[in-house]
């Protein structure tokens, strides 16, 4: 059966492999044959109440079997799913149903309330799948599980006319700045790299693969997508336990996970505090990362931990999903380069390009511009925006190619590799010179007593920028000032030395793992400044 469309890697594994588990959540578990018998139900359920092609149905709600449930069958409704970020705000929610005119929802019961402040302050809901309250204002818009699953288990892919270019899901950026912004892509963009990935880290359905990430975060599309198109098991790694290291390593033991695919952060916490000495990590066969660059230090020392395992890193900001990949090879002691984003994936090609849009020569820094067929259809309702990130050039009268400007600063290396230097953005002038703050926070990072480094810029009364830093110290006990400086002045220009650097117990966070550095400035600073 060939797949075109999402939902169909679903029914085919249920076809395939009826009785092998799905999807497990805690003591929870479903089978392929029930995965695609309650999507079915919920298609039909949603497509009664009006749901149909291109419409969009979020999903507010932390980590279920029922969620997962609620992917599948949005799509096989023909229309897209839109995961929220569970730990946003209310007025976040609000913001993003207005934006994406979203009129079904999925939530659970602690999401429940945010769901009812929504409909009460004007976001115009038509159907709410999750709990019902009694006496609720808006209890009549509640439809239960139980209801839903009552549905006829209809098959609404073989009546509705979608192709693989209709929309299949769209994410909310979830940085901590700006607007949110809504990533549209479609089935054939998202199976594109997913069907990739799949051969290139060899999944099988025999594999255990560790959904770490939360749903509205792009790292989780492998675990969801890749587990359907290869009948393996996909297993949700509960909010609770993805905060502790402890718990985390255990439950990679105990579900003998064999795939694990996160953030840089989440796999040095699990280096340092997660006992992995006392964990039998023998069935977990392959760790990918992405989202942000590894220290060398901390990857080299849980390389080391788990000598089994196989490690890779993955490239590709959501607007175009991964497109470069690197199997790490074993890092030398003591070494501090950076590890590469690797070569592009066969499927996509780039360019390397300086301000003007002119090609740069190999081992010159410039920025990385993407054309794969994985590329997001475009942000929902800005065209201002979608003019400003594609670029198209002709290659032919009339023959034009289309690039996603990512904002990313890489350098190619003699082999072919990409290194990421940094963002474009995150590029700044202080003292007439140019510095690159992700180069600062890699020298800092490099130094034996700090475990993670985020560096920002301040503006003087002058309207000077200055470097400022903050750390975590790896033992608690923080490392002489005159020590970290000297060893900064032996890695960076001194123009590129903070003028100061805080020393911090933890940091500010998004709910994807990443650094919050604005409400880190104003943690540190109490300032505003950009």
């Amino acid at each position: 059966m060939y797949i075109f469309l999402l939902p169909q890697a679903v029914d085919r594994a249920a076809k395939k492999y009826p009785e092998r588990e799905a999807v497990r959540y805690l003591d929870e578990s479903i089978t392929y044959a029930e995965l695609a018998d309650r999507s079915d139900r919920l298609a039909r359920f949603l497509a009664d109440q009006g749901v149909g092609r291109g419409d969009r149905v979020g999903i507010f709600c932390f980590k279920s079997v029922e969620a997962v449930i609620a992917i599948w069958g949005i799509m096989k409704a023909g229309a897209a799913y839109v995961p929220i970020d569970p730990l946003s705000p209310t007025s976040r929610l609000q913001a993003i149903c207005r934006d994406c005119q979203i009129e079904h929802l999925v939530t659970d019961s602690e999401k429940r309330p945010a769901v009812r402040d929504s409909v009460l302050n004007g976001v115009d809901l038509k159907t709410i799948i999750g709990p019902a309250l009694e006496e609720d204002e808006i209890m009549g818009l509640c439809q239960p599980w139980e209801d839903v699953f009552r549905s006829p288990a209809e098959s609404q892919l073989q009546k509705l006319q979608i192709i693989e270019q209709d929309l299949a899901y769209i994410m909310y950026t979830s940085g901590s700045t700006g607007t949110p912004k809504g990533i549209i892509h479609t089935h054939h963009s998202a199976l594109c790299v997913s069907q990739w990935a799949c051969g290139e880290y060899e999944v099988t359905y025999e594999d255990r693969i560790a959904n770490h990430a939360p749903f509205h975060f792009d790292i989780s599309l492998f675990d969801i997508f890749g587990s359907a198109i290869t009948g393996a098991c996909l297993v949700l790694i509960p909010k609770e336990l993805t905060l502790f290291p402890f718990n985390f390593s255990q439950v990679l033991q105990d579900e003998r996970i064999t795939i694990l695919f996160t953030v840089p952060f989440a796999l040095i916490q699990l280096s340092l505090r997660g006992v992995l000495d006392q964990r039998d990590m023998s069935a977990l066969r392959w760790i990918i990362y992405g989202g942000e660059p590894f220290p060398p230090k901390h990857l080299r020392n849980l390389m080391n931990q788990i000598p089994t395992c196989r490690f890779s890193n993955s490239y590709g900001p959501a607007e175009v999903a991964g497109v470069t990949f690197y199997h790490v090879p074993p890092i030398p002691k003591n070494s501090t380069e950076p590890i590469p984003i690797g070569k592009m994936c066969g499927f996509a090609q780039s360019i390397v390009v300086d301000e003007n849009d002119q090609e740069v020569p190999g081992g010159e820094v410039g920025e990385i511009l993407v054309r794969t067929p994985s590329i997001m259809q475009g942000y929902w309702g800005r065209p201002d925006l979608n003019r400003r990130v594609f670029y198209r050039r002709e290659t032919a009268p009339q023959v034009f190619e289309t690039f996603y400007r990512t904002g990313d600063l890489v350098k190619m290396l003699p082999d072919g590799n990409l290194v990421f230097i940094g963002r474009k953005d995150r590029q700044v002038k202080t003292r007439g010179y140019r510095v690159e703050l992700d180069e600062v926070e890699s020298a800092l990072v490099s130094h034996s007593g700090i475990e993670e480094a985020a560096v920002f810029t301040i503006r003087d009364d002058d309207g000077n920028n200055l470097i400022h830093a903050a750390v975590l110290s790896k033992t608690g006990e923080k490392p002489l000032d005159t020590v970290l400086f000297a060893h900064l002045n032996e890695l960076i220009p001194p123009y590129a030395v903070p003028v100061e650097i805080h020393f911090m117990e933890a940091f500010p966070r998004t709910t994807s793992g990443k650094i919050s550095r604005r409400e880190l400035q104003r943690f540190v600073m109490g300032s505003d400044n950009p």
